[in-house]
């Protein structure tokens, strides 16, 4: 089973679940867990391989390596803690595995929260994934780890965000970035499916306005899906929750405890 950090609220009854990006862990959430605490209960996952969800630990419970199995593996931890329906909020890949849990289990699910959601890749996106695949498997993994970094939080004031994950992404094994790195043939077909149909959740969009590769697609979904909103904060690249965590937090905060229907 996957490694998980649970935050207990006597007070509260309501629980939010946390899913990191690639390369990242749990740990990239330290500027929510104060804020949110106050108010639910709180659940961060380290996905497979990433922060504490070592290979050692977790090589006989691995499903095959594919986004059904990898969201199997999170409705396992659910299970375990007994907990049938929660609140999800997730940043950059891991907003694509809550995506698709809202397929696959959308009865577990009240609401979703997306920061630096991914629902399209542009052409230059296309082109750098290929060009990662080609040489993921002879280049050192942080290299090509980097080098995306930096592609998708270019600016100064990324800075922050972009350490913190090259930072985490240096506790992966390069065989682990490599099954990682496969699944980028599921995601096209997956990332057409988000657009075109909606599931009746709602859900909160937050994006920075310098989310140069991202925010286009989003912001088209969201104007068309009747139960997405979208917040798009000012000055802030790809890791909303950690370049801008204090509107992040009161954003995300207000939307879960406003229980109107969309």
């Amino acid at each position: 089973m996957l490694k998980y950090s649970i935050y207990k609220n006597k007070n509260s009854k309501k629980w939010v679940t946390f899913i990191h990006g690639a390369g990242g862990s749990s740990s990239i959430w330290y500027k929510q867990i104060r804020s949110f605490s106050k108010k639910f209960n709180l659940i961060l996952i380290d996905l497979r391989g990433h922060g504490s969800s070592k290979v050692k630990f977790l090589k006989k419970a691995y499903r095959e390596y594919t986004f059904d199995g990898i969201c199997k593996d999170i409705i396992e931890v659910l299970d375990y803690e007994k907990i049938k329906k929660t609140d999800f909020i997730g940043i950059s890949l891991g907003t694509i595995l809550i995506r698709h849990i809202a397929q696959l289990y959308p009865s577990r699910i009240n609401r979703m929260i997306l920061g630096g959601a991914i629902l399209k890749l542009n052409f230059k996106s296309r082109v750098l994934m290929n060009i990662a695949n080609w040489t993921k498997s002879f280049m050192p993994y942080m290299l090509i780890y980097r080098v995306l970094s930096y592609i998708i939080m270019p600016n100064k004031n990324h800075s922050e965000s972009r350490n913190l994950f090259i930072r985490e992404a240096k506790k992966l094994y390069q065989k682990e970035f490599i099954r990682w790195f496969r699944l980028t043939v599921e995601i096209l077909p997956l990332l057409k499916i988000f657009r075109q149909v909606e599931v009746k959740i709602p859900t909160l969009y937050l994006m920075g306005d310098q989310d140069y590769m991202f925010l286009p697609a989003v912001r088209s979904v969201a104007f068309k899906h009747s139960y997405s909103k979208l917040k798009i904060i000012p000055n802030c690249g790809h890791v909303v929750n950690v370049e801008k965590h204090k509107i992040f937090n009161e954003y995300s905060i207000n939307f879960l405890i406003d229980n109107r229907d969309f």
